[in-house]
């Protein structure tokens, strides 16, 4: 019992500091418009960027998919799990954000966060002498890969080039990885991928590049933030996400043909997991076509519109919306209580925003994340302009 009364005390610590989370129902699909806890809302908390989620022609290939191939996929890839449906969506991803790597092979994982994993600990595997220079702001799955890979970790703060070349040239590492989100997930902000890069090809060094917010939705053709800031390297190791802007489910990294080869051969979290089914990866297919086309341009223009019309409308004076020209529109409030208080607030008015405090963000900078999507409308994004507004001058 006093184990019980230790962790129900934590609990309450939780609750009195304004940190415990809240698991809702959705009872419909992903989409603008949601049926939550018996209530109809409008959404702006999904990463659905590209509103594709529950688009008809996916709907469609996954029970395609899964006419073809059955729920699940049996077994780990090594064993017998690799369907044709896996091997076909590799080299269709490979084939799509290829002309921005060097000799480009892809390798499809359950989730980003598995992905991530099987990177860092995957190309340290055989260098337990390798460091790894993670960025101060990475997601967690880069955090806690880069725990997993048991090598030395150097964190630079944000965006600080000049740091990170410091720590660069002070390593005498043979296996030198930097690693760093492309569109940080709390602050919406691009990383500077060209400067880090040069650093990276100076100094001998891997780029790993989360991009899973910005495959699909940055770039002419939806390739993400290598296409966006025309980069092209073989030091570039590339993952996208495919539950985001694809709108279906799991990840991919794609780099050169040995890197993905080292992977398969030497990454833990690929090696021992259950294949994820091959439907989803029969649906990817089309998500893909759909991302490449005129529809996922169109979808593009239509969420860079929803982003400027939500900078231009919102009027605020105590709140301060971070500054981002993608789908992730911070605004920091500072306080865990008044930023629950504003979500519950929106909430009561019909609309549906993601309250984020620390661990995921530093101390005092608690804040509402938008997420606009290009299935939202104007009218749509007008009611929030309307609704932040007035809240904030409460």
């Amino acid at each position: 019992m006093e184990l019980i009364a230790q962790l129900q005390q934590e609990l309450r610590t939780l609750d009195e500091r304004s940190l415990t989370r809240r698991r809702r129902i959705v009872e419909t699909p992903c989409g603008p418009r949601v049926n939550v806890d018996g209530r109809e809302l409008l959404a702006f908390c999904a990463n659905d960027y590209l509103g594709l989620a529950a688009h008809p022609r996916l709907v469609a290939a996954l029970q395609e998919g899964a006419a073809r191939y059955g729920v699940g996929s049996g077994a780990s890839h090594l064993i017998s799990g690799h369907s044709r449906a896996h091997a076909d969506l590799e080299e269709r991803l490979a084939e799509f954000v290829g002309p921005n790597l060097e000799s480009a092979r892809a390798l499809y994982f359950c989730t980003g966060y598995m992905a991530n994993l099987a990177v860092l600990t995957g190309l340290c595997a055989a260098d337990k002498d390798a460091e790894i220079f993670s960025e101060e702001l990475n997601h967690a799955s880069l955090i806690d890969g880069a725990r997993l890979a048991r090598v030395k970790v150097g964190v630079y703060p944000h965006a600080d080039l000049e740091a990170l070349a410091a720590l660069l040239a002070a390593s005498a590492a043979r296996t030198k990885i930097v690693v760093t989100d492309s569109v940080f997930s709390m602050d919406g902000n691009l990383a500077p991928l060209p400067a880090l890069l040069a650093l990276c090809e100076r100094h001998g060094a891997w780029l790993v590049v989360d991009d899973a917010h910005g495959f699909g939705t940055l770039g002419a053709h939806g390739r993400g933030a290598l296409e966006h800031f025309d980069l092209r390297s073989p030091h570039l190791v590339y993952m996208g996400t495919l539950s985001k802007a694809a709108g279906v489910g799991g990840a991919f990294v794609a780099a050169h043909a040995s890197v993905i080869e080292t992977l398969i051969q030497k990454a833990r979290p690929y090696i021992y997991t259950t294949a994820a089914a091959p439907a989803l990866a029969h649906a990817l297919l089309t998500s893909i076509d759909l991302i490449a086309g005129a529809e996922g341009a169109a979808r593009r223009a239509q969420l860079r519109a929803l982003i400027a019309q939500l900078g231009t409308g919102l009027r605020l004076e105590r709140w301060r919306r971070l500054p981002s020209a993608t789908a992730i529109q911070p605004i920091l409030l500072g306080a865990n209580d008044e930023t629950m208080r504003a979500g519950a607030a929106l909430f009561e008015r019909g609309l549906w925003v993601g309250t984020i405090r620390p661990p995921t963000v530093p101390p005092g900078t608690a804040r509402l994340r938008v997420t606009l999507s290009a299935a939202h409308t104007g009218a749509e994004v007008a009611q929030l302009i309307t609704a932040l507004n007035a809240l904030e001058r409460t």
